[in-house]
This record gives C-alpha cells, sequence and structure tokens, in this order.
C-alpha cells in the first residue's frame, strides 16, 4: 500500500477527482491548501492596487491505493491536473505499511 500526496491547481481539482473515481482507492481526503515555492514574491494588481502572491490556493488529495493501482492512479492525476505552466503542483509518494493502517 502507498499513500499518494497530490496537490493541484484549484480549477483542475474536478477533473482530478472524477478521473480518480475510476480507481480503487482505499481511502482518502481532499482538502484546500496554500503552495509556495518559484512563483513566490511576485507582485499582481487587483482593481488598480498591487498585491503579492508568495501564498497560492492548491488542492490536496491525500490517497492511499494497493502498490498494483499506483501507476494508473499516477496516470490519472498528472493527465488532468497539468496545465504545462508554472505552478502544475507536485506529487509525493509514501510506502505505507499495511500493518499500521487500520480500517
Amino acid at each position: 500500500m502507498v499513500q499518494i500526496i497530490a496537490l493541484v491547481k484549484p480549477f483542475r481539482a474536478g477533473a482530478v477527482l472524477a478521473a480518480l473515481e475510476g480507481l480503487e482507492i482505499l481511502g482518502g481526503t481532499v482538502r484546500e491548501a496554500m503552495g509556495y515555492n518559484r512563483q513566490k514574491n511576485r507582485l499582481h494588481r487587483y482593481l488598480g492596487s498591487e498585491y503579492n502572491s508568495s501564498f497560492l490556493p492548491k488542492i490536496e488529495f491525500t490517497l492511499f491505493v494497493m502498490d498494483d493501482d499506483l501507476p494508473a492512479a499516477i496516470r490519472a492525476i498528472v493527465g488532468n491536473g497539468r496545465t504545462g505552466r508554472m505552478g502544475d503542483g507536485k506529487i509525493m509518494i509514501m510506502p505505507c505499511l499495511d500493518e499500521h493502517v487500520s480500517w
């Protein structure tokens, strides 16, 4: 079993969630998060005033899948979450020992 943590742009979250519905997900959560990386300290204008966008909104998926389903889950997240622009997000995969997880 593995844990997948995926961060995607908010407007892509619906497509990622729809793609994951066809897979066998053992459990998971979806929540709002704030991203901070290469986009930091960019000044933007809104209604004539400047604001700093150090933290950008993201949607975080935390999923638990079996090892056999991992490639399909990664394909679903990348295929539906990627826009090709900076700030698409990250995917982290961590092994999970079955004896430490209870359902």
